[in-house]
């Protein structure tokens, strides 16, 4: 498969300057970020790497750093995690309060804000020392030891982060979250400022299309049973309530977030990430979706 070929199409095809959509004006430091920034990388399990325009510059990937989290936790909580947080789409905004007062303090999945504060407050439980051990396992899945939070972007997130913090008092009131909410809130916004590049991501994402092992040593550092469940989780649930819609353009798992990255895999294929920050009325990168769209369309490849 040419892939370079068909990304130099993609690039050619799409014009961010003439796309709809935003950046993400809530979170301060994110709205200094220029729209135009476009970037793709993708990764084959063979090793190959292919990629265009702003690729290797870094960005705070945001709701990305969800499937992170969830895995990381899964290794102390397993099965108990599925107690305090469900496994559904959301079908709702990604912030909703009224669907978790509806369904009494448990988080429709946890790649919503909800369920990743839930997910924070296990890794809390479980972790010495939680945003340090946090950022370890987050390069050693990238094989990366540069990679780190952004903290001008964490505490940018924290002035602004009212939604989150009803979330997570809310999830209190209803016993499901154990520790100091402020605890809880600081693991969150800086698990979400994590700076990563197209190219970073693309790798780090590698280990969900290899069956849970890490390309470069072979550790399997995810079970096949717990990598199969994240997939399927990103398919259903990692574009908030466009997971649908993600599904039937583009056909492959993955995770977006509001810095305006997506990342997908193709099990035993590849692993590719796209990063643009103008975002649709849904919180997802207009010309990201366009690009993966294209990508499936043009190999001729998806899950289904």
């Amino acid at each position: 498969m040419d892939y370079q070929g068909i990304l130099d199409q993609i690039q050619d095809k799409i014009d961010c300057k003439k796309l709809p959509g935003n950046v993400a004006t809530y979170i301060p430091e994110l709205a200094k970020v220029s729209p135009n920034k476009f970037g793709m990388h993708l990764c084959s399990v063979i090793g190959d790497d292919f990629s265009f325009g702003d690729s290797t510059e870094r960005f705070s990937i945001q709701s990305i750093s969800k499937v992170l989290s969830l895995s990381l936790a899964l290794l102390y909580e397993d099965e108990n995690l599925w107690k305090r947080v469900d496994v559904e789409p959301s079908g709702d905004p990604f912030n909703s309060l009224v669907q978790l007062e509806y369904e009494n303090g448990i988080p429709r999945n946890p790649l919503i804000n909800s369920g990743a504060l839930v997910v924070c407050d296990t890794l809390i439980s479980n972790l010495k020392d939680p945003k340090k051990e946090y950022i370890e396992f987050v390069r050693k899945v990238a094989g990366n030891q540069t990679i780190n939070y952004n903290k001008k972007v964490a505490e940018s997130e924290k002035e602004q982060g009212f939604n989150n913090a009803a979330m997570v008092n809310l999830m209190k009131s209803y016993g499901n979250i154990r520790n100091d909410v402020n605890e809880v809130l600081d693991l969150y916004f800086y698990s979400c400022s994590v700076s990563m590049s197209c190219q970073e991501l693309a790798n780090t994402f590698m280990v969900y299309a290899n069956h849970g092992c890490l390309q470069e040593t072979g550790e399997q550092i995810l079970s096949v049973k717990r990598t199969k469940r994240i997939n399927a989780l990103m398919q259903t649930c990692g574009f908030y309530d466009e997971a649908g819609e993600f599904s039937f353009r583009v056909g492959l798992p993955g995770k977006s977030g509001v810095g305006g990255g997506i990342v997908a895999i193709y099990p035993n294929m590849y692993s590719v990430a796209v990063w643009s920050p103008k975002l649709n009325e849904k919180g997802n990168s207009t010309a990201g979706m366009s690009a993966l769209e294209l990508l499936t369309d043009m190999t001729g490849s998806s899950i289904f």
